[in-house]
């Protein structure tokens, strides 16, 4: 393989998503990516990720990763409540940005991200880990089959996930998870989330309900209305919300081209059953499209695409179209590279991101108003 410029990250966040996704795969690419600093406030976690990933530098400072003069470009991936100070102390710092999904909880705080962004030194920039959207079969059979739909009739977006810790504890990854933060630590984060609600709930009184409900779509909600919006587009209104944690789902109306209406249900939820079904389905006169995701936390789970229809004969037929192995988050880190080194154009901005936080405030609205009456 060509020899190519390494770019050299840093890394704040050393848990479960760090070592079990992201960071065999940086350390796969070798001619990519060198990974030269990682923080986590467990010093114990960022201890043992610095010595399997051979990382040079290790501190329980996040300001330390984005000041060290090796890194290039910093990965946020810890937890939602402090992304947004996070993305934005790196972009002051003329540090380009991944940032692991969701990129925030309120329109306000990732509105802070894109004022921060647009007046970064160096031209630093941020890339939303949206892996789904860069699964090759998401990219090629899939949006290509449904192109070739006339007029969508239905549509479904489903995420049943199951039980993560079964999946990543069959990963062959051998996490560690412990437990020595800071006394404070736990106050910080509670302390921040309750200003993320408060902002995505404005001026309304802050249930138990209204937090899980944002968590759950800054969750696997993020996933699956930011793939749906790149699959079909934004919904014009969102017609119904049922919200019985930890399932939820709502009827949203989408728009064809031709100017025709039709509804596409969301469902998702968490269970103890350990099967991952994963899905966007849609439905036209003559055709039906589905591209089934498998657990992304065990590498190299094919990703699927099937058609139904009838052929010459009018009889039913069943194609399986998968358009490579490659797995979504490999897919993903190689058009980061891209991003930052080449300049390309990122298509999971904040800016795109924002798009997702819009359609989660309609939600809440649409279930609100139900709840009231």
């Amino acid at each position: 393989m060509a020899a190519s410029r390494r770019l050299r990250l840093g890394i704040i966040g050393a848990g479960e998503v760090f070592q079990v996704c992201h960071g065999p795969c940086l350390m796969l690419m070798p001619h990519l990516f060198q990974v030269e600093s990682i923080c986590d406030l467990s010093p114990s976690t960022v201890e043992q990720c610095a010595a399997k990933f051979n990382i040079p530098h290790q501190t329980t400072t996040p300001q330390e990763v984005i000041d060290h003069p090796n890194v290039e470009a910093v990965f946020v991936l810890t937890s939602d409540e402090s992304h947004a100070p996070l993305v934005i102390a790196a972009l002051n710092a003329g540090k380009s940005v991944f940032v692991e999904k969701p990129v925030s909880l309120s329109i306000a705080s990732v509105q802070s991200i894109i004022e921060a962004e647009q007046n970064a030194p160096s031209g630093a920039r941020v890339f939303v880990g949206y892996m789904r959207r860069y699964a090759p079969s998401f990219l090629q059979a899939f949006k290509r089959e449904i192109a070739s739909i006339p007029k969508i009739l239905y549509a479904r977006v489903r995420d049943f996930s199951g039980p993560n810790a079964q999946f990543v504890g069959q990963s062959g990854t051998f996490p560690v998870k412990n437990s020595d933060y800071p006394v404070t630590a736990t106050e910080e984060r509670d302390l921040r989330l309750e200003s993320l609600f408060r902002e995505a709930f404005p001026g309304q009184e802050i249930t138990d309900e209204k937090r899980k409900f944002c968590r759950f779509l800054g969750s696997l909600g993020s996933h699956d209305i930011s793939l749906m919006r790149e699959a079909l587009g934004s919904p014009e209104k969102v017609l119904g919300v049922s919200a019985n944690d930890p399932f939820y789902s709502a009827i949203l109306k989408m728009r064809n081209k031709d100017g025709s209406t039709y509804s596409t249900t969301y469902e998702s939820g968490i269970d103890g059953v350990p099967v991952f079904d994963a899905h966007i389905a849609v439905y036209g006169a003559s055709k039906r499209v589905t591209i089934k995701y498998d657990s992304p936390y065990v590498k190299g789970l094919p990703i699927h695409v099937e058609v139904e229809e009838p052929n010459e004969h009018g009889e039913i037929q069943k194609r399986t179209i998968m358009s490579s192995y490659e797995d979504a988050y490999t897919a993903e880190l190689q058009e980061m590279y891209k991003s930052f080194v080449d300049g390309r154009d990122i298509k999971t901005s904040v800016q795109d991101a924002r798009k997702d936080l819009e359609i989660y405030d309609l939600m809440y609205q649409a279930w609100l108003a139900n709840e009231s009456c």
